[in-house]
C-alpha cells in the first residue's frame, strides 16, 4: 500500500478531514450572513462575495470525490462547442442513481469555473441543513416543496430572479426529479404505461414541469 492509500486507510485522517469541513463550513455560513448587509447597498457584490465563499466549502466535496474516492468523470461532448464551456450560462440535465450524483456535476463545474456559482433546484429541507444548505441559501438556489400548486409562482420568481446574476452559471437539474430506486422504478413505468409511454429500463420517466419553467425563466439569459 503506497503512502496515500494508507493515509486514506487512517481514522484520524477521516477525523481530520470531517473537522475541517465542518469547522470551515460554519465559519464561511456565518461569514455569509453578515454579507446580507450588502443586499440592499450592492445585490451583485453580494453575489460576487457569496460565489467565492461557496466556492470554498464545495470545492472541498470535489477533492474528496476526486482525491478520496478516485472518481474519474469523463466528458464527451461536440469539439466546437467545448470553448463555449464555462464562458456562457448553461442548463445541465443530470441523472439520478445515486446520492452523489450531484458531486459529478460539481467536478465538471470546477473544470469549466462555475463551481461557487452553480445552481440547483433543489427541496426545500436542504435549506435547513447547515453547511451546504446555507450556503445554497446564500447562492439563492431555487427551493421548491415538489407541490407544484405551491411551487409555481415562487419557482418562477427565483428563477426570474437569477436573469441579472452577475457570474457565468450552470444550473444543474435532475431530470428524474427524484433518486432511483427499484420501488420508484415499478410506480414511474405503471404511469408510463398508464398513458402510453416508453417504458424506460434504467430511468424515472422525466419530470417536465421543472425542465420546461427554467428553460423558459432563463433562457436567452
Amino acid at each position: 500500500m503506497d503512502i496515500v492509500g494508507f493515509l486514506k486507510s487512517q481514522f484520524i485522517c477521516h477525523l481530520l478531514i470531517c473537522y475541517i469541513f465542518i469547522v470551515s463550513g460554519l465559519i464561511i455560513n456565518f461569514i455569509q450572513l453578515f454579507t446580507l448587509i450588502l443586499w440592499p447597498i450592492n445585490k451583485q457584490l453580494f453575489r460576487r462575495i457569496n460565489c467565492r465563499l461557496a466556492y470554498c466549502i464545495s470545492s472541498q466535496m470535489v477533492m474528496l470525490l476526486e482525491w478520496w474516492s478516485g472518481t474519474d468523470c469523463t466528458l464527451y461532448t461536440d469539439p466546437e462547442s467545448y470553448h463555449k464551456y464555462g464562458k456562457e450560462n448553461a442548463i445541465v440535465i443530470l441523472n439520478h442513481n445515486f446520492e452523489i450524483d450531484f458531486l459529478c456535476g460539481w467536478n465538471f463545474c470546477e473544470r469549466f469555473g462555475v463551481l461557487g456559482s452553480s445552481k440547483v433546484l433543489a427541496k426545500k429541507e436542504l435549506s435547513y441543513m447547515p453547511i451546504i444548505g446555507w450556503m445554497w441559501y446564500f447562492l439563492e438556489i431555487v427551493f421548491c416543496k415538489r407541490k407544484w400548486e405551491e411551487d409555481r409562482k415562487t419557482v418562477v420568481q427565483k428563477l426570474l430572479n437569477l436573469r441579472d446574476y452577475p457570474e457565468n452559471f450552470w444550473f444543474l437539474i435532475h431530470c428524474e426529479g427524484t433518486r432511483f430506486t427499484e420501488q420508484k422504478h415499478q410506480i414511474s413505468m405503471q404511469v408510463a404505461e398508464a398513458k402510453g409511454l416508453p417504458k424506460l429500463k434504467y430511468h424515472l420517466l422525466p419530470r417536465t414541469k421543472g425542465f420546461a419553467v427554467t428553460m423558459q425563466c432563463l433562457r436567452n439569459v
